[in-house]
């Protein structure tokens, strides 16, 4: 890790530890969540101890639309859902979101540029039943140390600073993450821009193979690596059944 790379993986390994602490809900039909921001009561802040200086997260209202802004400013920290799902039944994530600008510095793919104005967290949870022997050695020893199984995998879907050729690419700090570039660069900076993305499909493509039924999320801004400064905006985060909730 180089100097400027002040998260290392055990503070998120306790990130991810603590986002799958969280029930596991049991909501309407088609939809598992719907937020439009209008109070954050349902997510939790998560600081990382290294990290001086945190992000904040407050509900707000822009031009008329009430949304969740996240500010960043050399910092770092999330708000996590306080709720699990179970990614089977709700395969398909959409969100509004729209940025200040882009990180100077930022590039996704290497540790010093790990920074983006805005990411959402899919965290899916091990499952020893299903693991390979040496899967389950693994992760019995971190179990040991942290009281808890580590998540199995995680997708994060981000509004990238440079524009990457790869639909997605894996996190520089562990192949177990993989990035999906939604957005990137700066021709979209000051718009709402929308999403819709298949969990179950874009986890296939990624990894290869199905993942694990439960799942967590979590929203970030973070600069601490590149040491600048942004701020990001959700209109609404729908979970659901269907292309078209």
């Amino acid at each position: 890790m180089t100097s400027g790379c002040r998260r290392p993986p055990a503070t998120v390994l306790l990130l991810l530890l603590l986002l799958l602490a969280f029930p596991l809900q049991s909501p309407a039909a088609d939809i598992f969540l719907d937020e439009q921001f209008d109070g954050i009561e349902r997510w939790e802040l998560f600081s990382f101890k290294n990290i001086e200086n945190r992000s904040t997260y407050q509900a707000t209202d822009l031009m008329g639309t009430s949304c969740l802004e996240a500010s960043s400013d050399n910092s770092a920290s999330a708000l996590l859902l306080s709720e699990r799902f179970d990614a089977y039944i709700f395969p398909m994530i959409s969100w509004r979101w729209r940025i200040s600008n882009i990180y100077q510095k930022g590039d996704i793919s290497k540790k010093e540029g790990d920074d983006a104005p805005v990411r959402i967290y899919v965290m899916f949870e091990y499952d020893p039943e299903k693991a390979s022997v040496f899967k389950k050695i693994k992760y019995e020893v971190i179990r040991a140390l942290y009281g808890k199984y580590p998540p199995h995998s995680s997708l994060n879907y981000v509004w990238s600073s440079r524009k990457h050729p790869e639909h997605f690419l894996p996190n520089p700090y562990t192949d177990l993450a993989m990035v999906f570039p939604m957005a990137s660069g700066k021709e979209d900076v000051g718009k709402w821009l929308e999403h819709t993305a298949n969990i179950l499909q874009d986890y296939r493509s990624a990894f290869g193979e199905d993942p694990p039924s439960i799942a967590a999320i979590a929203v970030m801004s973070d600069s601490d690596n590149t040491g600048e400064s942004a701020r990001a905006c959700l209109d609404y985060i729908r979970i659901h059944t269907s292309p078209s909730p």
